[in-house]
């Protein structure tokens, strides 16, 4: 086994804190999008949400790396990855949120570890192995026991499908930004694919207003609601994307996305914090859930679910 230097002993503890950072304030903007949701259509606040994170990155990506680096990026893709990683990964968690509590919507997306290496298997032609079907098994078992801690029955099964429907949308859209972005910095591919999809979301939630007359409860939003939607935008989103496109970078996306597996015990914390209650069977789903995505990576029990396998 090779040595690590003491620099790269540094360097590594850097990325893995950042990413954590990254987790830990993207888990903290679940519970504050409680405090906005009931007030905004979920294409309102998506558009608002990404407009909050953009008006932030933009400025600070201009005084950063100059004028002629932001108006040569590829901003119309940045805009299509930028709709479907943030703007259908927002939209579907505000979905879920509106269905389930955010301990629960959490727990779900901790699966991303496990729809990336599916992403590989069919994109990459990565082997199908018994590591990996046994971690989908748990994470699916994880999830079920997840949903079973919690009130609701059809209203619930919703939530689960669009927290499930926003993993996949950001585990693509998080391999597509650095394919589809290569010579941008994580600030450049950050502030284009927020900046694109606030764009995008813009005309959604204009066209939603104008056609169906679903606009946001403006009377009803107040210093509360828009702290919770300055914590979902410019923390959860913002701050949040690029620590995480920091970190991809530094240590890979297979790393990065272990730390995923935290981000319910992080919300379950935050909410608890607040006052809320603390569900034993919600943890006994996460933990499951962990397990299976650590399985699936290779990560844990690589000598029993290596055995005979192809």
């Amino acid at each position: 086994m090779t040595a690590i230097s003491p620099g790269a002993q540094r360097a590594l503890l850097a990325a893995n804190l950042i990413c954590l950072a990254s987790m830990a304030i993207w888990a903290a903007g679940l519970p504050a999008a409680n405090l906005i949701i009931p007030h905004m259509p979920p294409i309102a606040l998506t558009a608002g949400r990404a407009t909050l994170a953009a008006l932030v990155l933009l400025p600070v990506w201009w005084l950063w790396e100059g004028r002629n680096t932001v108006l040569r990026a590829d901003w119309r893709t940045g805009a299509w990855v930028g709709f479907v990683t943030l703007g259908l990964a927002s939209f579907f968690v505000i979905i879920a949120l509106q269905f389930n509590d955010p301990v629960t919507v959490a727990i779900v997306t901790a699966v991303m570890p496990v729809a990336g290496i599916l992403l590989e298997c069919l994109a990459d032609r990565r082997p199908f192995t018994r590591a990996l079907a046994l971690g989908l098994l748990l994470s699916v078992a994880g999830g079920l026991i997840a949903v079973s801690g919690t009130e609701g029955n059809l209203d619930f099964s919703i939530g689960v499908l669009a927290a499930l429907a926003s993993v996949l949308c950001y585990t693509w859209g998080s391999r597509e930004t650095v394919k589809a972005l290569p010579d941008l910095s994580p600030l450049g591919r950050s502030t284009v694919t927020v900046a694109g999809c606030a764009v995008v979301a813009l005309i959604a939630a204009l066209g939603d207003g104008l056609l169906r007359d679903n606009w946001p409860q403006w009377q009803a939003i107040g210093p509360a609601e828009f702290a919770g939607l300055a914590i979902f935008g410019i923390g959860s989103m913002a701050i949040s994307q690029l620590l995480w496109i920091v970190s991809v970078g530094r240590i890979g996306i297979g790393a990065a996305s272990m730390h995923m597996n935290a981000v319910p015990f992080y919300t379950m914390l935050i909410v608890f914090l607040l006052g809320g209650p603390w569900n034993w069977l919600q943890t006994l789903g996460a933990g499951i859930v962990v397990a299976g995505a650590l399985i699936a990576q290779g990560l844990i029990g690589q000598r029993w679910t290596t055995t005979g396998a192809p």
